[in-house]
């Protein structure tokens, strides 16, 4: 085997790693925003979440997105287990079956890895939007609907060679494949499922439901944001030195940028700086810069990351005004974000800045092309996941039911939905503390 294609796995098997450990920042973060009687069942649905999604890519979803067929969908190599490696780094005899990926040479174990860490991603997005009313076993079977067919069909329309690819839409590293699917997907979820018990009251006041532990929540950020390096460098899938170096500065850059804008608007207009909002005002910017960031100067990316933190602050506020409970925030980080992030290329790209072709941007100088393939991109995207979602969704609440009742949410799901507690030493000395403190009283007044 040829030392680049040793080089080149080694790069894409690494950052996948880097990738699949962002769902322990994806439940950290969750965890943390949410109410402590509902961390066992956050923490359970982010496990199961990748078992599950890995199930469903395996079995169906690798196939319909990377493999050869329409501009649609994939019809060849359905079925992993039965598709024949076309790699080059084991020659090209069944050249054909993937060759969406014939670009790059790394065995297609490597291959079907990463892209499998990225669809567990896109899974988990929902899980967040969701939290504290819906049941498990619901959520469980989104989650392998979305895997084994949502997120495939998108997937090869703008990764497998599919009518998107063709029209000439760039997603370097899934703003819209992954941030905006998980988004459209969360938000037909949230709206089937409705608000949180006591969020907004008759009289149309917000009531804040604060998150338990913001510790937490800021670690699982900073899992992230490592994660992210594997994320997007990673999707050059090989171990191209100036591509990566170049990807990894846009990406941090926005990060920052985003950081720092996010906090100062949420000082501007919230009074304080919240935590919260710069939390997620980290992951706007990282969501937003995962389609440009191997196109786009560090110059734009530091535009496009303040840009970000603006927009995740001002659409959390606006999401609430219109009474749509997203507890984490998922719809600002990685919808609106996504949306934007994908528009960004059309608006400023420069051709083969870090080695691949895409002509200009808007902003400089390629006129409205690339700009209209990537609205078109997002639009006809939003369209099929949204409604799409919709669709099952509703089939779900139909069959199964897809809320706990109202008893359950009242007293957490935690003990509703699995038995346990994520703190059950509360629970267990309370009422001891009580009693001792009654006692103590007791013998003060004799």
């Amino acid at each position: 085997m040829e030392t680049k294609i040793v080089f080149d796995t080694i790069w894409v098997l690494f950052t996948a790693m880097l990738v699949f450990f962002m769902n322990l920042g994806f439940a950290m973060v969750e965890a943390g925003f949410a109410r402590a009687k509902n961390c066992v069942n956050i923490l359970s649905k982010n496990f199961i979440v990748f078992a599950i999604s890995s199930l469903g890519f395996l079995l169906l979803g690798w196939g319909l997105m990377f493999g050869d067929g329409n501009i649609f969908f994939g019809t060849n190599g359905l079925f992993f287990l039965t598709g024949p490696d076309n790699s080059p780094a084991t020659g090209d005899a069944y050249k054909g079956v993937y060759s969406a990926l014939n670009w790059t040479g790394v065995p297609l174990l490597a291959k079907f890895f990463f892209q499998l860490v990225f669809c567990g991603t896109a899974a988990t997005i929902v899980s967040g939007a969701v939290a504290e009313r819906i049941k498990y076993g619901s959520f469980i079977i989104f989650s392998f609907v979305m895997s084994i067919f949502i997120y495939p069909i998108v997937g090869h329309w703008i990764w497998g060679g599919g009518w998107l690819a063709k029209l000439g839409m760039f997603d370097f590293a899934g703003s819209t494949v992954v941030h905006s699917v998980g988004g459209w997907a969360a938000l037909a979820g949230i709206l089937v499922l409705g608000p949180r018990f006591g969020k907004y009251t008759d009289d149309g006041k917000i009531h804040p439901i604060p998150g338990h532990n913001l510790s937490i929540a800021t670690i699982g950020v900073f899992v992230l944001w490592l994660g992210w390096f594997g994320f997007n460098p990673g999707s050059t899938m090989a171990a191209d030195p100036a591509a990566i170096s170049h990807v990894v500065m846009t990406t941090n850059t926005s990060a920052i940028a985003a950081i720092l804008s996010s906090t100062i608007i949420s000082w501007i207009v919230l009074g304080k700086p919240d935590l919260g909002m710069t939390l997620n005002g980290c992951l706007a910017g990282l969501v937003a810069i995962t389609a440009p960031c191997a196109f786009v100067s560090v110059g734009s990316a530091i535009i496009i990351g303040a840009i970000a933190g603006v927009l995740v602050v001002l659409s959390v506020i606006f999401f609430d005004r219109i009474k749509i409970d997203d507890p984490v925030g998922a719809l600002s980080v990685h919808l609106v974000n996504g949306i934007f992030g994908t528009i960004s290329v059309g608006l400023f790209a420069q051709d083969k800045i870090a080695g691949t072709q895409t002509g200009n941007g808007l902003f400089f100088g390629g006129g409205f092309s690339l700009l209209g393939a990537q609205i078109t991109g997002v639009v006809s995207s939003g369209l099929f996941v949204f409604f799409l979602s919709l669709v099952v969704w509703l089939v779900i609440k139909a069959v199964f039911g897809i809320r706990v009742t109202l008893h359950e949410e009242i007293e957490g799901l935690d003990i509703g939905e699995h038995g346990n507690n994520a703190y059950p030493e509360f629970l267990i000395h309370r009422p001891v503390y009580s009693y001792i403190g009654k006692a103590r009283s007791a013998a003060n007044e004799n």
